[in-house]
Parts: structure tokens; C-alpha cells; sequence
């Protein structure tokens, strides 16, 4: 049947039952900005205006809106080049990182601006707070509704805000410091920001500034090292076509996953015969009709790291949401019916979920399969054992004058981006096999695939389009090869999308670590000897284990100086959903327990924990023994370790400290709330140190051709996750070119058409894929120069400069780049001008910052409330200051969420028990705390324009300064995260007696 629907001001005919979701209406109806983020409707991400009022079309029926006023972003869309204020203001101030949940926070502003124009920053927090975002950290889309808010009123878009002004526009010179970490010099205050707040005096915002450190390292630059809007905002603004589930197939099935109900147990058979006599269901797969085909799920370099313990389906599962089946039917609803006709029969097995309980004789074996190589003691459910030793760490502490040993836990918690995982695959007219998938790693993808779906690499096509959020969870395999055998057995194309819980208990997570460190401390406070002992919980499969654990190991173990070093790491199974990939890999949990560990030392031996960082930690010239020690890269000898070519470290925390206020520590008075004794303030402060790229492994490519106009095609396979990567490519290559940011378009990641890349992951995007598109751009430029030579009639060109899409020549005689391009294209010797490059890198440049907490900790209830968070971050020269600064404060938020609330509670029988946003917890825009973001700027000689990573960095201080924070105010000591009411309660209560 039809019904008929009031949509942006217009009746329209739509092709749904009445009982149809709104959202599954519209979408079908080409309303793809009403996008998918659950069932439940908590995501706000199918947010649309129902008579004016912001509501999710996810929880909605066809009937219910019938009748009613419609409103999509699509109905704020003007002609083509057209912008509503609200979408202007969302691009020009960075608020837009993946897009997925822009159309949805754009919705709730004009709600609020069509009945107030003069709204506080509370009221629009409180309008974007059913809107969840796990990217932006909320920061900037609150700036960008106040900014149109003033544009509406008529007035003049408020200061800072200019795509070339980052926030308030607070420039402050870098002074170098000297060895016992004073400046050197008067380092200048940020000024005061005005008194009525920097959006108008109706506001009263909380000033949140970037500041932006300049060093005097590196020329001065037209594109590179400004503020320039994202090359894909617009679309996303406007809520155009751009993710995996923006088109529709004709002929094209639905997919559902059948899991499994246990956490281990044994499948002695499977019937499907009723699911297939279901009328609209195509085809059920599962482990008697799909060839067993051996493979490691992660998306990472070939070959990939052991074991390959996985296949598409197996007759046993070893956990809950484990793989059994999967069917493919005409519609979702009979998909879902023909799951509950399959017929299983378990035989269910003893299961264990703690890491140190797996390792006990006994203990259920996890991976009891004979055609499983490279585990390293399947009998006791060892799947690695890692250990290296640098020195003699026992001999350090028996000379050292105190030894120090605490423990930490930490936990595991699910990436969450708001788009889940989701695939479509078809066969194209050529009968090779396409994927559009939203991954972090096409390239793997269809290296891995192509064995299980048995098919050579060159039969499938695999596409990236942009991606809703991946923070490392989509460096996975993870449900490609699922559409790939269903588009086999039906010939049709087949669509699968994970629901909300799947994402959560089928999907990945961040691995859980125990961690014990152990250190002797000289009497003067330098650090003499370290040991770190990690059990890490890599639940069901061994994705990622290796990788992970021994990059938590290069984390803990690198970031201060010391002689004698020694890790000794076992990853074991248990029965738990598997973790994987995460933002920061590894670095979160051992900063968590590092700088927690480094805190105590210091408060136990009376000494000020920043200086007592500022004596140890690593510096410009210092080495990275541990890099050679743990496999890193291809130096063989410690002899070799790489050295640190750059470091901020010390300008991260004179900044960070002056931000936060740190001499507050010292007023008894500030730590007391006036009239409410129960509450306690504190400050607490951790260092961050992180990696760019896998050295001599990660790889990227880059193509780039001039077009008849004098503008300009790259193509690279490097994937925009949302973090700005493609702006910060075309940003490099226009600065080579010597054109503006508008002339250069980009391409990325798609394995037909776009070179080959290692994929977004472990901060490589800027570094490797920068290099590689720096490169491209420097022997097409060198092409350039020498047409324009054969125009001018100069023999020589090494001292033509390109500049205002001009070619000049050092007599000042120029030619455009379009009529050069056209003179190649067309005229003289004719030829495409054009050129590609790769790069691998030797070298891993490490950025660096310094993370501060404020808190206020109720005591009677146990409850932490983080005020503020500041980051000050040395990520080298930042080719973007507006796309690294949102990458900064929601990488904050997300680890704060981390640290703070975020929790995968399981029962005694291994059953996720808050499989959705809400249970859990994931802060909204209403709830955050005051954020600041420092960019110190430094020069990295190995990267490209001086640059080195960001993305990652801010996952890795939060959880530790706010642990440290809770103890400056309360005297306890917080070794588990997250920090919930009861446990801090407990806590404080252990400390009472």
C-alpha cells in the first residue's frame, strides 16, 4: 500500500504500511539524512521535526505521522551551492567530523532557534543533548548554533570563528625551556577573553580556546598549517548521499545474523530446513554449507599476525553473539522470522571470563580445534607470551634506594561509533564481486576475504564511502565475507547492518588488561628499574592480541627514560566478546596504570609529581630501546633503537598548567565548594605519549593528475574516518601546487580506482599517506615546471615557483595552470601531466602532551564530576589546527567516557547485560565538562610539512588525570576504571579506616 506523508512543505506518495518505521519510510522514499543509529531511537540519529518538534523517526510509525508536518534537512537544502546559516555555521566552525549525526544536530538547532533566536549555551546544549555524537565532543556544533543564532538575528557572525582564526584566535609563541623546566623568558598570557564571552553578550559561553604554540621551524606556508573547512563538509551539512546505506540495489536482499545464546558450547547440528521453506527467504549459511577456510579477523599487513583461529562458521562458538548463521531474504521482517526457525542443537560447554581464571589448570579450553597454528599454549589458553628485558631488571632494584609495586585494572568498553557495521555486496556486470562496506581497511579487506569466499583478489572490488565513526573498531574483517558467500549463493545483492546489541556483543571492543608495575627510584627521584606484568583478556579470538598487547607494552614502558626495563606480558582467551582494534591501541590502558603508578611513587616520596615526570620522561635526542626490544620496525640492536627527533613535552606542560590553574593545588580554601562540605575539588595531570604509524610497515599511495581548467584530481587509498584526512591530503598537495584548497579534489578508498593504502589506523593517515601525496605532488609540480619552461621558451626551470595557480618564471613572465593544462592536454607535445608516489616510513616520530583533570568528588555519595579537561598536545607541525583541534576534544570525551562511565556488564553466564546506549553510558552535550585543546607546535624533520599524529594521543591521559585528580581531592587512590559512585564510594571508605 502507499501512504501519503507532508514532507518538507509538500504532500508525497510513499510505498509503506502504516505500521512501517517513520525512518524506514523515509529512507526507502530518498530521505537518506534520517539515518540508522538503533531501534531504540537514543542515537537521536533519525532525529526529524514532527510539526516543529525534534523526535526520532527509529521509534515512530508511518501512521502516527500522517497527517503531521515532516521536516528533513533536506528541506533546509537550497539551490546546489546554497546554504542554511545553521549548515554554514556547522562547517565553518569544524563542528562536522564522519557527518553521520550532523543532519539530526541541525534539526535540534533549528528547533530551537524557530522559538529562540537569543538562546544561552546551556539551552543549546540542552537541544543538542538527544543528539549523540561520539566524535566531536559536542564543543564545536555548540559554537556553530550560536553562531548561526547571531547570523538569524541579523548581526555579524561573532569573532573566532573564521575558517583562518581557530576558536578565539589566541596565538601564543612557543619559549623554549630549559633543563629544570623553567622558560626561558617571559612566556606572554593568553588575553582575557571578553566579559560577556566570545559569541555576543547574550551568551555567557565558557570560553574554550584553542591555542595554537608557533615554533619559527619551517617555511611559511599558503594552505598547509591553516584552518581550512573540510573538502567534503558541504555534503555532509546538507545531508547528501555519502555512507554505505545511501543507496538502494534493485533486487536487493536483507541479511540477518543468527549468534549465538551461550557462551561456549559445542553446535552438533544445524536444520534449516523451515527457514528455507519460509516464502521470501533466499539462502541460510552456516558451518555445513560453508567451506572452512582458516583466517585472523584483523586488518592489518600481511601476513597477518597469528593465530588465524576464526572461520566464516564454525561448529563450536565461544561466546555470547558468537557467529552460528546467517540468512538472506527478500525483507528484513521474514530475515528475522527465519532466524527463529532454525534449529540448533548445542551441547554447552564450560565457560570462563577473567583472564586470570582462564590460566588456571582446569580452566575450559577455549581453543580446542587442531587446525588452529601459532597459538602459543592453547592447553592453558595462552595465546601469546610477550617478554623483553632491557638491562637487568633485578640487579636495578637491588640498587635502587625504594622499590614501588601497584596494580591496575582495566576494562572493556565498546567503540560505539553511532554508525554500526554495515555491508552490501552485488555482483557488477562483469561478474566481479563489489563490497561497499563502512571499514577502516579496504585493501585488507579484500585481500582477506577473497580466500574465504574463494575468489581471487582481482574478482572483488571493495568501496569506502564515508564512514560513520570507526575509532578502530572497523579495522576488522568483520562481516564483508557474510554478504560476500550470501551474494554467492543467491546472485542477488545482499545488505547486512548490525543492530545496536550486535555491535556491542558481536562486534569489538577494547581489550580488559591486568597490569602490575614494579619500579625502583633512586633517592634523588630518578627512576632506575621497571618492570611491567600484563595479562590481557583477548576474549574468543585472537584478533589484534599481539598487536595490542605489545603496543600497551612499547606505551608503558617508553615514555620515561630508565636503564633497566623488562616486560613480560601472557594474552590469554576467555569466553568474553572479542576486542580489537580501539583508538589508542594499547595506549590507554597502560597510561592509565604508568601514570597512576608514576603519581603514587611521587606523592610517597614527598616529591612534586610534575617534576617528578619533568626528570624522567624522554626528550629530544633520547632513545627508543624499547621499540627495537618489542619488534618494532627493523632495527635489530638496541645499538640502533630510533631517537626522538622532536618533543613539545616540556611546552605541553607549562601551557597545560597555566590553563588549568595548577597553583590551586596550593589554596586549602579552593578545594572547599562554599556550603557544601561534602564536595571536594582536585587537580590531577598525566603525560601522553604516543606513535605515528607502524615503522617499515605501514605503506600509502597517492596518484594526482591536472584537469583542463588548471585544477587537480588525487587519488589515494588512505580512508577518511571522519577525521579530516582528506582535507589535510588535498591541503598538502595544493600547498606543492600552488593553488587554493577549492582546486584540488580528492578521492579516496576504492580498491579499483585508488592506490593501494595500509588503511586508517595506528595515526598513520597524515604521516605516511602525507608523505606519499607530498611526493605525488612534487613530480607532477617538477612536470609543471618544465611545461611552463617550453611555454616561456626557458631552458631551465628549477627557478619556476608555483603560486596563485600561476607558473613564474624568476623574470616574473607567468603562465596559468589552466592555460599550462591546456597547452599539455592539447597543443604542443602533447600528454597527461601527471604523477604517484608511495611511502613507508622507518621511523615512528612519537607526539606528545600533557592531560589535565579538574574534579569535584562527593564524598557521601562517591559521585566524580569532571569540570575540566585540558590537553596540551606536541603532534609536530598541525597541516589543520580547526580539524586537529576537534580530533583533540572528542578524542577527550571519548576517554573520558572511558575513565569515567563507560562499562560492558556481563552476567554469571556471560550475557552482555547493557547492550544499548543509556545502560551504556556515553556522555551527552548537556553533560560535558569545560574542554580546552593546545596545539604545541613543533617540527618533526621525518614527516611531511613537520608533521607527525594527533588522532590517537588524546585517548591515552584522561582516565589517569582524573584518577589523579580524585586523589588530590579525596587522599584515595582509584586503580580500576571506570570511576563509578560505588566504587569511589568504596574506596573512599577503605581509605576512612
Amino acid at each position: 500500500m502507499s501512504v501519503t506523508l507532508h514532507v518538507n512543505g509538500r504532500d508525497e506518495e510513499f510505498p509503506a504500511l502504516l505500521s512501517d518505521t517513520l525512518r524506514d519510510a523515509l529512507r526507502h522514499g530518498g530521505y537518506v539524512s534520517v539515518r540508522f543509529g538503533s531501534h531504540s531511537g537514543e542515537t537521536g540519529a533519525a532525529a526529524i521535526l514532527l510539526d516543529g518538534r525534534l523526535v526520532s523517526a527509529d521509534t515512530l510509525l508511518v501512521g502516527q505521522a500522517a497527517g503531521h508536518r515532516i521536516e528533513t534537512i533536506e528541506g533546509l537544502n537550497a539551490r546546489v551551492g546554497e546554504l542554511h546559516p545553521l549548515q554554514q555555521a556547522f562547517i565553518e566552525t569544524g563542528a562536522i567530523q564522519s557527518g553521520y549525526s550532523t543532519p539530526a544536530m541541525i534539526l535540534a538547532a533549528k528547533a530551537l532557534l524557530d522559538r529562540n533566536l537569543n538562546p544561552t549555551e546551556s539551552e543549546v546544549r540542552d537541544a543538542l543533548s538527544g543528539v549523540l555524537c561520539r566524535e566531536t565532543g559536542y564543543l564545536r556544533p555548540v559554537m556553530a548554533v550560536l553562531r548561526a543564532a547571531a547570523v538569524l538575528r541579523g548581526e555579524e557572525p561573532p569573532p573566532g570563528v573564521d575558517p583562518q582564526v581557530v576558536d578565539a584566535g589566541y596565538l601564543v609563541t612557543a619559549f623554549p625551556v630549559d633543563e629544570d623546566g623553567d622558560t626561558e623568558g617571559d612566556v606572554p598570557e593568553p588575553p582575557d577573553p571578553p566579559a560577556h564571552g566570545v559569541f555576543g553578550p547574550t551568551t555567557q559561553t565558557r570560553s574554550h580556546t584553542v591555542l595554537v604554540l608557533h615554533s619559527n621551524t619551517g617555511p611559511e606556508t599558503k594552505v598547509v598549517g591553516k584552518s581550512e573547512t573540510k573538502v567534503d563538509a558541504v555534503k555532509l551539512a546538507k545531508g547528501n548521499p555519502a555512507f554505505v546505506d545511501d543507496i538502494e540495489l534493485r533486487g536487493m536482499l536483507y541479511a540477518r545474523l543468527l549468534t549465538s545464546p551461550h557462551a561456549h558450547a559445542r553446535i552438533r547440528d544445524i536444520d534449516d530446513s523451515a527457514a528455507l521453506a519460509l516464502p521470501g527467504v533466499r539462502a541460510v549459511i552456516h558451518y555445513k554449507n560453508v567451506a572452512r577456510v582458516k583466517y585472523a579477523s584483523g586488518g592489518q599487513s600481511y601476513p597477518n599476525p597469528p593465530p588465524h583461529d576464526q572461520v566464516s562458521f564454525d561448529n563450536k562458538v565461544r561466546y555470547v553473539g558468537d557467529r552460528v548463521a546467517a540468512v538472506a531474504a527478500d525483507t528484513l521482517e521474514i530475515a528475522e522470522a527465519a532466524l527463529k526457525l532454525i534449529a540448533v542443537d548445542y551441547e554447552i560447554l564450560p565457560a570462563v571470563f577473567d583472564e586470570r581464571e582462564a590460566i588456571r589448570p582446569g580452566a575450559p579450553v577455549i581453543h580446542d580445534e587442531s587446525d588452529t597454528q601459532g597459538i602459543h599454549d592453547a592447553a592453558h589458553n595462552l595465546v601469546h607470551h610477550i617478554y623483553a628485558e632491557l638491562g637487568d631488571v633485578a640487579q636495578g632494584y637491588a640498587e635502587a634506594d625504594h622499590v614501588f609495586e601497584h596494580s591496575y585494572y582495566t576494562h572493556q568498553v565498546q567503540q560505539a561509533p553511532i554508525e554500526p557495521h554495515i555491508a552490501i555486496s552485488w555482483w557488477d556486470a562483469d561478474e566481479r564481486l563489489v563490497i561497499r562496506t563502512s571499514t577502516q581497511v579496504p585493501f585488507h579487506v579484500r585481500r582477506m576475504v577473497a580466500p574465504l569466499l574463494g575468489l581471487p583478489v582481482g574478482r572483488i572490488r571493495v568501496i569506502k564511502p564515508r564512514i560513520g565513526g570507526g575509532f578502530g573498531v572497523k579495522q576488522e574483517m568483520l562481516i564483508e565475507d557474510i554478504v560476500g558467500h550470501l551474494t554467492i549463493a543467491t546472485g542477488r545483492p545482499v545488505r547486512l547492518e548490525l543492530t545496536r546489541a550486535e555491535e556491542f556483543h558481536s562486534s569489538r571492543t577494547r581489550h580488559p588488561e591486568t597490569i602490575t608495575y614494579k619500579t625502583g627510584v633512586m633517592a634523588d627521584g630518578t627512576l632506575h628499574s621497571m618492570e611491567m606484568i600484563v595479562l590481557g583478556n583477548t576474549g574468543a579470538y585472537g584478533t589484534h592480541g599481539l598487536t595490542v598487547l605489545t603496543v600497551s607494552g612499547l606505551r608503558g614502558l617508553s615514555s620515561y627514560n630508565c636503564p633497566n626495563r623488562k616486560f613480560d606480558c601472557r594474552v590469554v582467551y576467555t569466553n568474553l566478546p572479542v576486542p580489537g582494534a580501539y583508538r589508542g591501541y594499547g595506549g590507554p590502558q597502560a597510561l592509565f596504570a604508568l601514570e597512576s603508578h608514576m603519581d603514587e611513587i611521587a606523592h610517597t616520596l614527598g616529591l612534586d609529581p610534575i617534576e617528578f615526570r619533568r626528570k624522567n620522561w624522554v626528550q629530544a635526542g633520547d632513545t627508543l630501546p624499547m621499540a627495537v626490544l618489542l619488534g618494532e620496525g627493523e632495527k635489530k640492536t638496541v645499538v640502533d633503537a630510533p631517537v626522538i627527533q622532536s618533543c613539545g613535552l616540556d611546552e605541553c606542560f607549562v601551557q597545560g598548567m597555566a590553563a588549568i590553574g595548577w597553583e590551586r593545588r596550593d589554596d586549602p580554601n579552593w578545594r572547599i565548594v562554599p556550603g557544601k562540605p561534602h564536595l571536594r575539588r582536585g587537580l590531577g595531570a598525566a603525560m601522553g605519549m604516543h606513535g605515528t604509524a607502524i615503522p617499515g610497515l605501514d605503506m600509502g599511495g597517492a596518484a594526482i593528475k591536472i584537469n583542463d581548467d588548471g585544477s587537480f584530481n588525487v587519488t589515494v587509498g588512505a580512508t577518511d574516518l571522519g577525521t579530516g584526512s582528506d582535507t589535510i591530503l588535498a591541503q598538502m598537495a595544493a600547498e606543492v601546487l600552488g593553488v587554493p584548497l577549492s582546486d584540488v579534489m580528492i578521492y579516496s578508498s576504492d580498491t579499483d580506482m585508488t592506490p593501494f593504502d595500509t588503511g586508517a589506523y595506528a595515526s598513520s593517515t597524515t604521516y605516511i599517506s602525507g608523505t606519499a601525496v607530498k611526493r605525488a605532488a612534487e613530480a607532477l609540480a617538477e612536470q609543471i615546471r618544465e611545461r611552463a619552461a617550453l611555454m616561456l621558451g626557458l631552458d631551465e626551470w628549477g627557478d619556476i615557483r608555483l603560486e596563485n595557480r600561476q607558473a613564474i618564471a624568476a623574470d616574473g613572465r607567468a603562465v596559468t595552470m589552466e592555460s599550462l593544462a591546456l597547452h599539455s592536454l592539447h597543443q604542443h607535445d602533447q600528454r597527461q601531466l601527471m604523477a604517484s608516489a608511495s611511502y613507508v616510513s622507518s621511523a615512528s616520530p612519537p607526539p606528545f602532551a600533557g592531560q589535565f583533570a579538574e574534579v569535584e568528588v562527593d564524598t557521601e555519595t562517591g559521585q566524580v564530576t569532571v569540570t575540566k579537561l585540558i590537553m596540551a598536545v606536541d603532534a609536530g607541525v598541525v597541516i589543520n589546527p580547526l580539524t586537529a583541534a576537534g580530533q583533540v576534544e572528542g578524542g577527550m570525551v571519548q576517554a573520558l567516557g572511558y575513565g569515567h562511565c563507560e562499562e560492558m556488564a556481563y552476567d554469571a553466564d556471560g550475557r552482555m547485560v547493557n547492550p544499548a546506549f543509556g545502560p551504556y553510558y556515553i556522555y551527552r552535550a548537556d553533560e560535558m565538562p569545560d574542554l580546552k585543546a593546545i596545539l604545541v607546535q613543533t617540527h618533526e624533520p621525518t614527516g611531511p610539512f613537520g608533521a607527525k599524529a594527533i588522532a590517537e594521543i588524546p585517548k591515552d591521559g584522561v582516565a589517569p588525570a582524573i584518577a589523579n585528580a580524585v586523589f588530590d581531592a579525596t587522599g584515595a587512590r582509584l586503580r580500576r576504571i571506570p570511576f563509578t559512585p560505588q566504587r569511589v564510594y568504596d574506596t573512599l571508605h577503605e581509605v576512612k579506616a
